[in-house]
């Protein structure tokens, strides 16, 4: 059985619970051949009462302070997802639960525009889709996103953007009008070129072509943005580098970022599970290989070795990735985002910072 447009295909134990329900043992005595049925599991949004929205990230290595993330889950189902755990504090699974399971800040620009006018917030640089997509596919119809991004251009505090959908290229006439402001910068992320190692890996996301018709279209709309290779998986795509980086420089990207595959609590298990259903020849080479960047290890929390891996592996890669950037001009400047045009609004009255 395959449960269709999933990149999990199981729910794994939730280290938090006592308690965990294994499924009954597929009857398939109605089909002919089990392996060719497909099972379809419908999305659920919850309604979730936070009474915030901002998080604050204490983290050395991830380069910004502020994030807004107006779902918990995301029903783009990439594997590698190091987010996945997160549902495990909310009683679901890291597994299906994750994708299919999502929780919907319904108030979130409310909640936004509370936070920036609380006389004790300094303004800062805002990244949306600190853990979850901000674009998954249920933002076409709740637009919280774009509704977000309007009051941030309201206030004039800057946001940093990161996303797998094309979705993103909806709120185009509100991102120009951001970018004239230098206040905001896009990273359009891309894992692979290869349509059906997405479909599988990553299922719910845009195809890599139409990441980099995204990438043209910001560019050419003046909007800041870069392409962010991530995961690096050793062994399936760290030889694509040079080629996303070539096709990514063409669109019109002017920086790049990139990130080695982390595994971490549970998401080792599906990850596991997933590249030895879907590649059973590779699997072995390609596991080896990231316990070679993770000191044989599958997974680093370790500041400052976490994004970038260690060993002779990793800095080969890393290089790889640094000369491919070299070769295409990317990363000779960052865009500069402006954080004194910032105007809290309290009761009546416009206060500059």
């Amino acid at each position: 059985m395959h449960i269709k447009g999933r990149g999990a295909q199981q729910n794994p134990k939730n280290r938090f619970e006592q308690i965990h329900i294994e499924p009954d043992a597929f009857d398939d005595t109605e089909y002919e051949e089990k392996e060719n049925y497909e099972k379809n599991i419908n999305t659920v949004f919850y309604k979730d009462y936070s009474k915030s929205i901002i998080s604050r990230n204490d983290s050395k290595d991830v380069g910004f302070d502020y994030s807004f993330n107006p779902y918990r889950g995301c029903e783009h189902g990439c594997i590698y997802c190091y987010a996945r755990p997160t549902h495990e504090y909310l009683g679901f699974s890291s597994g299906i639960d994750f994708e299919s399971k999502i929780v919907v800040k319904e108030n979130a620009p409310t909640l936004l525009r509370k936070f920036f006018n609380n006389k004790n917030y300094k303004p800062d640089v805002i990244m949306f889709s600190g853990n979850t997509d901000c674009y998954q596919p249920v933002e076409r119809k709740l637009k919280l996103t774009r509704e977000a991004l309007k009051i941030c251009l309201e206030f004039g505090n800057p946001v940093s953007i990161i996303t797998k959908n094309s979705l993103i290229l909806r709120d185009i006439d509100v991102l120009k009008e951001m970018a004239g402001k230098s206040l905001v910068a896009v990273m359009i992320s891309i894992t692979t070129m290869n349509r059906e190692l997405t479909r599988v890996m990553e299922p719910r996301t845009s195809l890599p072509e139409r990441r980099i018709n995204t990438i043209k279209v910001l560019a050419e709309n003046k909007v800041p943005v870069g392409v962010n290779i991530a995961p690096i998986i050793p062994g399936l795509n760290d030889k694509e580098i040079p080629s996303i980086i070539e096709v990514s420089a063409k669109a019109g990207a002017n920086f790049a970022g990139r990130t080695m595959l982390r595994l971490p609590y549970s998401v080792k298990e599906l990850f596991l599970n997933w590249i030895n259903e879907n590649m059973p020849e590779r699997a072995g080479k390609i596991v080896n290989q990231i316990m070679q960047i993770r000191n044989g290890k599958l997974n680093e929390s370790e500041f400052g070795k976490r994004f970038t891996g260690e060993g002779e592996l990793a800095n080969t890669i890393n290089n790889l990735f640094n000369l491919s950037c070299a070769k295409h001009g990317l990363n000779r400047s960052r865009p500069q985002l402006i954080l004194n045009n910032f105007r809290a609004q309290r009761g009546s009255q416009i206060e500059l910072f």
